[in-house]
């Protein structure tokens, strides 16, 4: 199934890697940046800052930036799709936003707004007020997520209600900050419900896109410290998702233009190929990241993600093969958290770790899984920001 990530392991060695901590199911943020070498405990701000910076939507510290999940909303408050059937498309997500952005108006306290569709049903929003800075001290509508600290973690127990935003603490600025964040909801709920898009949508036999749910709060920019300067390197970055090339985009790397993932992943793993020889002389370091394989995950459609991992191993892996001369490169492949088919959704479970090409002398595992990782000499890494020092050292070996 996977025959060129099996010879990368027969000739590399091999490992697990608890991302950001055991115990501790991560969103996409935390592991990436634990990953490429910050602490999320101590440089996180929230993922709503790190998506407004990849979608390019201007943001000032006492901004409050949130990650949004277009979703249905039923009587009751209740929630049928997180994520509005997941077929929502960016082009009626654009309709979508444009229609909240021109027919809400905020009137609980002086700020406005700026809503952002992304990719499918994801969205960013950015609330500003004149009077004084927002708070990010709130918790999420969203009730797959819960927030520890300034970092958003999977929600075991998930009711699917849509919660009401809370301030955390007793200040004014959360308080007035929780207060927006429910009336933008409210108001952006009864825009959505009659939008022509969601007429359609049910003319179609879908789920309406008829409410916003806000999760991982943030205000405040964070202070990365430049992963070139600090590794005395220069980093490209190739990815397609808000997320990634925000944390990219603040850690100093360059980022490589490509479009919104497409429903051809042979495609996006090709243009990849395309995209990282086309740069290769002008770099030293770079982050590839592959969205693919998470939606089966957190569908529980096995047989797909299955096949989603061979297309990637033979349209990028089998590629980058053909192609890279391997005895002076040296190639890390991991994943930013684990999305078992069987939870559909994120886990606390250590991802598997590969690093192979230059000068390693390889564990002579020849299989990538998490089974057979587990036996390999790189043992268990207690925390993803052990990954980049290490690998740092070996391509200047």
């Amino acid at each position: 199934m996977t025959p060129n990530l099996d010879r990368l392991a027969g000739n590399g060695k091999t490992g697990l890697m608890y991302t950001v901590g055991k115990g501790i199911a991560p969103e996409s943020d935390g592991g990436v940046i634990s990953i490429l070498g910050y602490d999320p405990f101590k440089y996180s701000t929230g993922r709503g800052v790190l998506e407004v910076v990849g979608a390019n939507l201007g943001m000032k510290n006492g901004d409050l930036a949130l990650r949004c999940n277009f979703a249905t909303l039923a009587e009751g408050n209740k929630l049928v799709d997180r994520r509005a059937g997941r077929n929502l498309t960016t082009e009626e997500g654009s309709e979508l936003s444009k229609a909240v952005n021109e027919n809400v108006k905020l009137e609980s306290y002086p700020a406005n707004f700026e809503l952002k569709s992304t990719v499918g049903y994801r969205a960013v929003l950015v609330l500003r007020s004149p009077a004084k800075p927002l708070s990010s001290r709130i918790t999420n509508t969203d009730p797959a997520y819960r927030r520890v600290d300034k970092l958003g973690i999977v929600e075991k127990n998930v009711q699917m209600i849509l919660k009401q935003c809370e301030p955390i603490g007793d200040s004014e600025e959360a308080q007035v900050s929780a207060g927006l964040v429910n009336e933008f909801t409210a108001k952006s709920h009864t825009v959505l419900d009659k939008n022509e898009v969601n007429k359609r949508r049910i003319v179609s036999g879908k789920l309406k896109a008829n409410v916003l749910l806000s999760r991982d709060a943030g205000n405040v920019l964070p202070e990365f410290f430049s992963i070139n300067e600090h590794y005395h390197v220069s980093f490209a970055c190739l990815a397609d998702m808000p997320v990634e090339r925000g944390i990219a985009k603040l850690a100093g790397m360059d980022l490589v233009d490509l479009p919104h993932p497409s429903s051809d992943l042979r495609h996006d793993c090709l243009l990849r190929i395309h995209k990282l020889f086309e740069i290769m002389p002008k770099f030293d370091c770079f982050y590839i990241h592959i969205k693919g394989t998470d939606e089966p995950g957190h569908d529980g459609d096995f047989n797909l993600k299955q096949q989603l991992i061979s297309i990637i191993d033979q349209y990028f892996f089998g590629e980058l093969l053909q192609k890279i001369d391997f005895p002076n490169n040296v190639i890390c492949v991991t994943a930013d958290h684990s999305t078992p088919c069987l939870l559909k959704a994120h886990s606390d479970d250590p991802v598997p770790l590969l690093i192979s090409g230059g000068k390693i002398q390889g564990d002579n595992n020849m299989k990538f899984s998490e089974k057979e990782c587990k036996k390999g000499s790189l043992g268990l890494l207690e925390h993803g920001t052990a990954l980049m020092p290490k690998l740092i050292s070996l391509i200047k070996a």
